[in-house]
């Protein structure tokens, strides 16, 4: 093994970090690239891949008590029907607009894709299934980390109710704004993982994600989807485009 030095050309030092990256991936074949492209986009893969070698796939984030809930601050977009707001969809933004006028009560979440039974539920249907409380940390990559209490139905009983197929390997979100997301099947399936309608106690306030917002407690804050309107199991990789995060300069990949 070639051994680092300051006389060590920097193109050989990159090419030694390509090749680790390559022989990480070809040790975890059965799992496409969550993200492609430059050295970056590369060392993205290399944190994906040793995240799913290395470390317990089910293991759980530390939970706090009640006692450390701290003041969590609305950031990004704060109302999907707000035509100022940067992430405003012209589609999208006015039947978010209605429906939070009539406090969510036709509010419908679909999940299609590789299942079986293709589904629409309603808030009332989602809390019917049942529920996880956690209080856990959001941290967030711009410093806005905060502690919260976070009530939801475990998305891995949403996937059960519909049947993922065998082939499904993501989960896909569309939100009220201009944002699309997704995971993979273990972050999906992990126990932390919820569908969350309420905070602190209460519902789930308009600035947080109301009615219905993604908490993927492994990785950091800006993957935990905010104003859910859709969630589609896919059997391939999609980075969204435009909308996704690869594309705006953001790993997809934000395992902690």
């Amino acid at each position: 093994m070639e051994k680092w030095s300051s006389s060590m050309p920097r193109r050989t030092f990159i090419k030694g970090i390509a090749s680790s990256a390559a022989a990480v991936l070809t040790g975890c074949a059965d799992t496409d690239p969550p993200t492609y492209g430059n050295l970056l986009r590369m060392g993205d893969v290399l944190t994906y891949k040793a995240h799913r070698i290395l470390l317990p796939g089910h293991s759980l984030a530390r939970e706090y008590d009640s006692s450390d809930i701290s003041s969590v601050p609305a950031i990004g977009t704060t109302n999907p029907a707000d035509a100022s707001q940067a992430a405003f969809n012209p589609e999208h933004g006015p039947v978010y607009g209605r429906l939070l006028a009539e406090e969510f009560f036709n509010w419908r979440l679909t999940v299609e894709g590789s299942v079986m039974r293709p589904s629409s539920f309603s808030l009332a249907d989602l809390k019917r299934m049942p529920s996880r409380t956690q209080i856990t940390r959001h941290t967030c990559e711009e410093g806005w980390s905060a502690i919260a209490q976070w009530t939801g139905v475990p998305l891995s009983s949403v996937l059960e109710a519909v049947g993922i197929q065998p082939n499904a390997r993501f989960v896909q979100f569309y939100s009220y704004d201009s944002w699309a997301d997704g995971i993979d099947m273990l972050d999906a399936l992990h126990p932390q993982t919820i569908l969350a309608y309420g905070m602190n106690g209460r519902e789930l306030p308009n600035g947080h994600g109301a009615p219905l917002r993604l908490r993927v407690e492994k990785q950091l804050g800006y993957k935990s989807m905010k104003f859910l309107r859709r969630i589609v199991v896919t059997d391939n990789f999609d980075d969204n485009g435009s909308v996704g995060h690869i594309q705006n300069g953001w790993s997809w990949y934000a395992g902690i």
